[in-house]
C-alpha cells in the first residue's frame, strides 16, 4: 500500500468524524430551538392566567367597595334617627342617595366583572391545551435529540478509535505532517488529479511535470496552487 492511499484512508475516516462533529454541534442549537418555540405558548399560558387573576381581583375589589356603601348607607340611616330637623333629615337622604346611586354603579360593575370570568377560565383552558400538546411534541423532539447525541458521540468515538489505528498506517512522519496541517486549513487534503491534469481541489491545471510524478507515484506530490496532495485513479 503507497503513502498516499494510506492518507486517502486516513481520510475518509477523517470525513466521517468531521460530519459527526459537526452534527453533535448542530443538534444542541436544533435542541434549544424547539425549546424555544415552546416559550410562546408559556407566555400564552401566563398571561392567561395573569388575566384570570386581575379578572379576579377586579370582582373582589369591586365587593369590597359594594360592602363599604352598604354599611355607609346604614350608618347614614342610623345616624339619620337621631336628627331633630327636617332639613337635616332632608341633607342626610341626599347623601344616602348619592351613596345609593354609587352603589349602584358599583354593583353593576361588579356583575360586568363577574361576566369577565368564564371567558377568563376559557383563555386559560384554551391555552393550557396547547400548552400540553407543544410541551408534549417538544419533549418527544428533545428526546430524539439526546438519543442521537448519544448515538452520535459513540459512532464519534469508534471513529476517532479507527483514525488512530490508521495514522499508524503512514509510516513517513513527513507525509503525516503535511497532511495534519493541510487539513486544518484545506478540505479535503487529499484529491484526485483528473485526467485532463487538472486539480480537484482547486481546480488549477497542473504543469505536465506534476502529473509524470503522479503517475509514476513519486511520493508527495501537492498541487502548485492549492497544495492538497494529488493521486490519480488508474
Amino acid at each position: 500500500m503507497t503513502v498516499v492511499q494510506t492518507l486517502i484512508d486516513l481520510q475518509e475516516v477523517d470525513g466521517r468524524i468531521r460530519e459527526l462533529e459537526l452534527e453533535l454541534k448542530d443538534l444542541p442549537r436544533r435542541k434549544a430551538l424547539e425549546t424555544a418555540r415552546l416559550n410562546g405558548v408559556t407566555a400564552d399560558l401566563q398571561a392567561a392566567k395573569t388575566n384570570q387573576e386581575k379578572a379576579n381581583q377586579r370582582v373582589r375589589e369591586l365587593e369590597d367597595d359594594a360592602k363599604a356603601l352598604k354599611d355607609k348607607i346604614q350608618q347614614l340611616k342610623v345616624s339619620q334617627m337621631g336628627l331633630k330637623t327636617n332639613k337635616e333629615y332632608q341633607d342626610f337622604s341626599i347623601q344616602i342617595d348619592l351613596v345609593s346611586h354609587d352603589l349602584e354603579t358599583t354593583e353593576n360593575n361588579q356583575l360586568a366583572a363577574m361576566d369577565d370570568l368564564p371567558s377568563a377560565e376559557a383563555r386559560i383552558k384554551d391555552a393550557q391545551e396547547k400548552f400540553d400538546a407543544a410541551a408534549g411534541g417538544v419533549k418527544a423532539y428533545c428526546d430524539e435529540i439526546d438519543e442521537r447525541i448519544a448515538a452520535v458521540s459513540a459512532e464519534l468515538a469508534q471513529a476517532q478509535k479507527e483514525r488512530a489505528e490508521k495514522a499508524k498506517l503512514v509510516t513517513d512522519p513527513r507525509f503525516m505532517l503535511y497532511y495534519e496541517r493541510l487539513r486544518t486549513k484545506r478540505w479535503p487534503v487529499v484529491v484526485q488529479l483528473t485526467r485532463e491534469g487538472v486539480c480537484d481541489g482547486c481546480h488549477l491545471v497542473q504543469p505536465p511535470s506534476v502529473s509524470q510524478m503522479v503517475d509514476h507515484n513519486t511520493g508527495l506530490v501537492a498541487c502548485t496552487m492549492c497544495g492538497r496532495i494529488l493521486y490519480r485513479d488508474i
